[in-house]
């Protein structure tokens, strides 16, 4: 086989081993510690702090958050791969997101983008998010496949 479709093959199956992350900066959130959200607190996550699920690297803030990930990964996980939650509800696109920008919502963490003058967390709460989390989650399983 040609070293090149080797080379191809291998860099392939590095995306789908991360299950669709947003990677921005090479991790997810950002390396903000996804733990943390769910005490409201949007906190940069430490290099000393960090472990790979799903293939993708995460970051905390302290070792009893890692520990709390290792426990229950999927608990903490961002929604839609850490990407805009808003945009996968309202488009179906993979927008980037500001890490100090989230909400949770029925225990799960959602991120959104936040910049040059537009907050899609307000526009997520004034508009049905209901109607929008139930569109971003048919859209997600179509574009994460």
């Amino acid at each position: 086989m040609n070293k090149l479709v080797i080379i191809f093959l291998f860099i392939c199956s590095l995306g789908y081993s991360q299950k669709n992350y947003n990677l921005k900066k090479g991790l997810v959130a950002k390396g903000y510690d996804v733990v943390a959200y769910f005490d409201n607190e949007a906190t940069k996550g430490s290099k000393k702090y960090s472990t790979t699920h799903d293939g993708a690297t995460f970051r905390f803030s302290s070792n009893e958050n890692l520990q709390k990930f290792k426990q229950s990964p999927e608990k903490y996980a961002p929604q839609y791969g850490g990407y805009c939650a808003y945009a996968i509800g309202k488009t179906g696109e993979k927008v980037d997101i500001n890490p100090k920008t989230f909400e949770i919502r029925d225990e799960k963490l959602y991120l959104f983008y936040n910049a040059w003058g537009t907050n899609t967390l307000n526009l997520w709460n004034e508009e049905n998010t209901e109607k929008l989390k139930k569109q971003a989650d048919k859209n997600w399983k179509s574009i994460s496949q």
